[in-house]
């Protein structure tokens, strides 16, 4: 016991230098911990800062690429069990397409493909521009396109023999046009040439190229070409396009001249339908 004691007998001095490192520790301990606590000096951040952040954030996300699910090329009629679970197919629509292909037939379009398996238009509409058939099959479908939009040759019927019924077969005329264009044909006395559509109050050219398709005038009325330098003011008055008062001026314009030269001298004459002159030449001559 005396030999311990003499080996940890500390003396006055060495017991105050440990007091005071011990202090020393606890101090230090103490500084360094309750730093982490001390309120740090940080400026507000404004409303307008925080705002023109979220906007770049916002910004930043719509930038970033939407994660798509890639479907590589394929042909549908060798699809396995796991692509097709991939592409969201139901077992039922899998193996009704194994089933099919079992039975040695194929697959040769995006239409067979969703009547075999029955698959949603939205999922065909997914996986649909992945199909890939072979090349034969493209061919034979372009052929078939190009064929079915040949249009097939229409039954022309006669324009002076149809009626309102028949006119309106042509898209485009209704009932109203249809009276209207055998009502015409009637002041005529029948069409001498198709052209004479142009007349008809409401008719499109569009709805007269669509009537040329399905009508002609085969049946032409019994008209003359007759010389418009021989002819009285009544002769001409019936003449379509004219009335009497026409006429009239036409008649004074030829006395006064002698004789009317040419149709483009008519045009002088006020009143003379020029923007018809195509029509008057069905029906009147210069000579």
């Amino acid at each position: 016991m005396k030999f311990l004691k003499s080996h940890f007998a500390l003396s006055r001095s060495q017991q105050n230098g440990i007091f005071v490192l011990i202090a020393l520790i606890i101090l230090f301990q103490v500084v360094i911990f309750g730093m982490d606590y001390l309120p740090s000096k940080t400026e507000p951040i404004s409303r307008e800062r925080l705002e023109v952040f979220q906007q770049q954030m916002d910004s930043i996300e719509k930038a970033r690429p939407e994660k798509k699910d890639t479907i590589y090329p394929f042909n549908p009629n060798y699809l396995s069990d796991f692509k097709g679970y991939q592409m969201g197919m139901s077992i039922e629509e899998i193996d009704r397409l194994l089933q099919y292909r079992e039975n040695g037939k194929w697959v040769n379009s995006t239409e067979d493909f969703q009547e075999v398996t029955k698959i949603s238009d939205e999922l065909l509409a997914k996986i649909a521009p992945s199909f890939r058939f072979p090349e034969w099959i493209n061919k034979a479908e372009k052929k078939s396109k190009i064929e079915h939009s040949i249009p097939k040759k229409l039954e022309i019927s006669d324009l002076n023999m149809a009626t309102a019924e028949d006119l309106q077969v042509v898209n485009g005329i209704g009932e109203k046009l249809s009276e209207r264009i055998v009502k015409y044909r009637y002041s005529l006395g029948g069409f001498v040439d198709a052209m004479q559509l142009k007349d008809v109050y409401g008719l499109s050219p569009e709805v007269i190229e669509k009537i040329n398709l399905r009508f002609a005038v085969i049946t032409k009325p019994d008209v003359s070409i007759r010389n418009i330098n021989s002819l009285t003011a009544a002769e001409l008055a019936e003449i379509p396009y004219f009335n009497a008062e026409l006429a009239r001026k036409i008649i004074s314009y030829r006395n006064l001249h002698e004789r009317i030269a040419s149709f483009e001298e008519l045009s002088k004459i006020d009143g003379f339908p020029s923007d018809k002159i195509d029509r008057i030449k069905l029906y009147l001559a210069v000579e």
